[in-house]
């Protein structure tokens, strides 16, 4: 018989700054929820000093699958310049999660010029 965990699926994140070698501390991160052209806010939050958030973004009750949005306001972390617009601003992530009791982590590696992400564990 197959074991199954009922609500051991979450959603995690973390941001790394990769020009300053170091986690990206107070970055707000916004989650929506995908429904065709529509976006649900589901929450928002802030990494903490080790470039985390405190909780995961979804888990228990919360976790469904479905479409999801992540929008990481970097600009607003690498700050303003008086130059005229940063290169990077909001970058938004859209994924799906097809398994509710699967760990999601998507962390987001970030510059001022560029950006990467991959599913991690």
């Amino acid at each position: 018989m197959q074991s199954h965990r009922q609500g051991a699926g979450r959603l995690t994140t973390h941001v790394l700054d990769t020009a300053r070698g170091r986690p990206a501390e107070g970055l707000r991160i916004d989650l929506y929820r995908v429904d065709g052209d529509a976006l649900q806010l589901i929450g928002t939050t802030k990494t903490n000093d080790d470039g985390r958030c405190d909780a995961p973004l979804l888990s228990g009750e919360t976790m469904k699958a479905g479409t999801y949005e992540l929008r990481f306001h970097a600009g607003d972390y690498l700050g303003r310049s008086a130059d005229g617009p940063l290169f990077l601003d909001i970058i938004p992530i859209r994924f799906g999660l097809a398994d509710e009791d699967a760990h999601y982590h998507v962390p987001l590696l970030v510059s001022p010029f560029s950006y990467s992400t991959y599913r991690g564990s």
